[in-house]
């Protein structure tokens, strides 16, 4: 069982521990640049600055999603809501968007993030290609 433990406390109460009032420290952005890593397996959103300086993220899998539903377009749009969300409250009103990956949470995820009324210059897809691709295995012998 263990031993008891015996918390001593002040007069005062769980009053004197009540948080502060919050802020917003974050710096307000008008455009920015929404990076849109879609694998087979998950899709990851990033809200960076023009200048590349990360400033919001989110996933499928930080959403709760697990095992194959990650991967879905629901789950994809989804990601680009909550990011939309976190975004207007910067301030943001322009991006632009760079598409990674060949996953079906590419186009979702960008659908999600515009439905909160953000105006996109332009999308630009960045997958990368093999030239050449890795050696191919040796023939089976039987």
């Amino acid at each position: 069982m263990g031993k008891k433990r015996i918390v001593k406390t002040d007069g005062k109460g769980a009053e004197a521990k009540a948080a502060p009032a919050k802020t917003s420290s974050k710096k307000k952005v008008e455009s920015g640049i929404l990076h849109v890593q879609s694998t087979y397996n998950n899709t990851m959103v990033l809200l960076t600055d023009t200048k590349g300086n990360a400033l919001l993220a989110s996933s499928a899998g930080a959403l709760g999603f697990r095992g194959a539903k990650k991967g879905t377009p629901f789950a994809a749009a989804k990601v680009g809501e909550v990011l939309g969300e976190k975004a207007a409250e910067l301030g943001l009103k322009e991006i632009n968007v760079i598409v990674k990956g060949v996953g079906s949470g590419r186009e979702s995820a960008i659908r999600g993030f515009i439905s909160k009324g953000f105006t996109i210059n332009n999308i630009k897809d960045e997958t990368p290609v093999p030239h050449n691709g890795p050696k191919p295995k040796k023939p089976r012998r039987v």
